[in-house]
């Protein structure tokens, strides 16, 4: 059966698209106009280093089984769809065209896969144990969620790594860590078994009989995706300080003790909302692997690059645990440092 995928967001999207595209399927990018044309005069371009080679593959959209094509949010008709990624960042969604959409893909009931860091409000819904009214406000607009059925809302962690080139077009994309996507079930028999589905044709694509990295991994718990949370809170949104912009490594490894301490703290506030330890990430793991994140997350360079919003997942953290009386006053600091470095903006 081939389905048909709609990805918001052609940048980090093209990345799940041309692993759909190569599993057969047909994938339809949500984009800018110029961009659209772009794609659809010359497709996509997407560098994956194959395990035990030294240079990245270019893996070409026009060589791929399945279709790609490329749309503006107007131009788009989302009953003609089988599934709906988001992989946009949060405050993206605020544009007009997009939260239109957005009320579109409600309307007719899609079901949707967020690969944002930060879960849609609707997801979140979804954790018996966790009161979601007061988590409104570490979001951008939180009204764009509202609406959204939590049994046709899941969440897939944006693990793998990736970033357009500066010196290339708009509709190339290279590979940097090439881990897996890893998405929670619906909890549906029909649309789990549609995930099932994606994740074995991803499985079987290969080239030159060879394995390619980055798969699509279905688990039955929500908790998976949010093995990131530690991450974030520990390393990317610590690269905003009152100073400057730092590295993670330097936000991780300037002071391992506290780090470990906010990495474990974030931890133990995902078990009690009801994460298997097991499926989580261990600190020490982390804390090597951020020994060769040398420059800001993403998160700094937009603060320091003058944006308004970003996601906040930090923020999200703290009113989480400020819910179920977990807090932690190195969060609760941090926050307190983003908030400042996005209103000084504002101004």
């Amino acid at each position: 059966m081939v389905y048909k995928i709609l990805i918001l967001g052609a940048s980090y999207g093209s990345l799940l698209g041309t692993k759909l595209l190569g599993a057969g399927h047909d994938v339809t990018l949500v984009c800018r106009e110029k961009t659209a044309a772009l794609i659809n005069g010359h497709g996509t371009e997407v560098r994956i280093k194959l395990r035990g080679e030294d240079e990245h593959r270019s893996f070409l959209s026009a060589s791929l089984s399945g279709k790609l094509n490329a749309m503006t949010p107007d131009q788009v008709t989302p009953e003609k769809y089988d599934l709906v990624c988001l992989a946009m960042q949060e405050p993206q969604y605020s544009d007009p065209s997009l939260r239109d959409l957005l009320a579109r893909i409600i309307k007719t009931e899609r079901p949707c896969m967020s690969i944002m860091n930060m879960p849609p409000l609707a997801y979140l819904k979804r954790i018996p144990s966790l009161d979601c009214s007061g988590l409104v406000r570490a979001f951008t607009d939180a009204s764009i969620w509202e609406a959204f059925m939590p049994s046709l809302m899941t969440l897939c962690s944006p693990d793998p790594q990736a970033f357009r080139p500066p010196e290339e077009a708009a509709n190339v994309l290279h590979v940097g860590l090439p881990t897996n996507f890893k998405v929670s079930r619906f909890h549906s028999p029909k649309l789990d078994a549609m995930l099932d589905h994606l994740e074995r044709d991803i499985d079987a694509f290969q080239v030159d009989g060879k394995d390619i990295p980055v798969k699509l991994r279905v688990f039955d718990s929500l908790f998976v995706p949010f093995a990131k949370w530690s991450m974030l809170a520990a390393g990317n949104y610590r690269c905003i300080t009152n100073d400057g912009p730092r590295s993670i490594q330097e936000a991780v490894h300037s002071d391992i003790k506290k780090s470990e301490s906010i990495y474990n703290s974030v931890r133990d506030l995902v078990v009690h909302l009801g994460a298997d330890p097991e499926d989580l990430v261990p600190f020490a793991k982390y804390a090597t692997a951020a020994q060769s994140l040398l420059k800001p997350s993403s998160a700094a360079r937009a603060v320091y690059a003058g944006a308004v919003n970003i996601e906040r997942v930090d923020k999200l953290i703290k009113l989480v645990g400020d819910a179920v009386g977990m807090q932690n006053p190195d969060i609760d600091e941090a926050v307190v440092i983003v908030d400042a470095k996005l209103a000084a903006n504002r101004a």
